[in-house]
């Protein structure tokens, strides 16, 4: 995989370069996990098994979208191409990313030179005449997005591990007949949710939580569609 160049985004060092739409193949290939936010989960959950991490040095945890069912394993890239209809808000920002400044609340624009999908070619331009382009704009408009939705995610994902609502699970799947376990995962407790007084239930509502959480519940059903595919694939090998 070809290394990283991340360089500042300048008008005049980039006056000539154009962007293609796409994802980092390279680099998702090896992704059996991704960090996804709580407004696209609905989008998600058509797509791919949603599950909760939790970083051992920190105890918070994370929502992902579930790629693979081992480590290093993408089931949706296939001859180089991704497969699935929809790619999470943090696959679809490269080559583009935010860096905050250290000593304000601001954030400047890097873009990964040494991504395929950057040259002066082929794409979208960037600036025009020193300006900005449209196509710049909403590139950037998305990326500050991100950041504002992963907080509103962060809370939500908080809110839930505070009521005790997440529960370490084992998910069993069955690859041919052959059944395997994926640990390591925490998930919505269903039964924790059903018990809740009228009081949480409100509470959850008024916060806009229920929606992102029946989302999450759906698409633990996906998992079966990532045994399929790893069968799949073991078959084509």
């Amino acid at each position: 995989m070809a290394e990283q160049q991340v360089q500042p985004l300048h008008n005049e060092k980039h006056a000539n370069t154009k962007v293609q739409n796409g994802i980092n193949v390279d680099f998702l290939k090896s992704q059996h996990l991704m960090p996804v936010v709580a407004h696209e989960f609905a989008r998600v959950a058509t797509e791919f098994p949603m599950a909760f991490v939790k970083n051992t040095e920190t105890g918070q945890f994370q929502a992902v979208a579930m790629f693979g069912l081992e480590p290093g394993e993408n089931l949706f890239i296939e001859n180089g191409k991704w497969t699935a209809g929809f790619a999470p808000l943090a696959a679809t920002r490269y080559p583009f990313g935010l860096v905050k400044h250290p000593e304000e609340d601001q954030f400047g624009i890097v873009i990964d030179e040494a991504s395929s999908l950057v040259g002066e070619e082929q794409g979208n331009a960037l600036f025009k005449d020193g300006e900005e382009t449209d196509y710049l704009k909403a590139r950037k408009e998305a990326l500050v997005n991100f950041i504002e939705f992963s907080r509103v995610t962060e809370a939500f994902t908080q809110y839930l591990a505070d009521k005790e609502l997440l529960v370490q699970q084992t998910l069993t799947v069955d690859i041919k007949g052959e059944k395997k376990d994926i640990n390591g995962i925490y998930l919505v407790d269903e039964r924790k949710l059903n018990e809740l007084s009228d009081e949480a239930h409100l509470e959850l509502r008024k916060r806009g939580y229920l929606a992102p959480i029946f989302a999450f519940l759906t698409s633990t059903h996906q998992v079966a569609r990532l045994a399929r595919l790893k069968a799949q694939r073991q078959a084509d090998a």
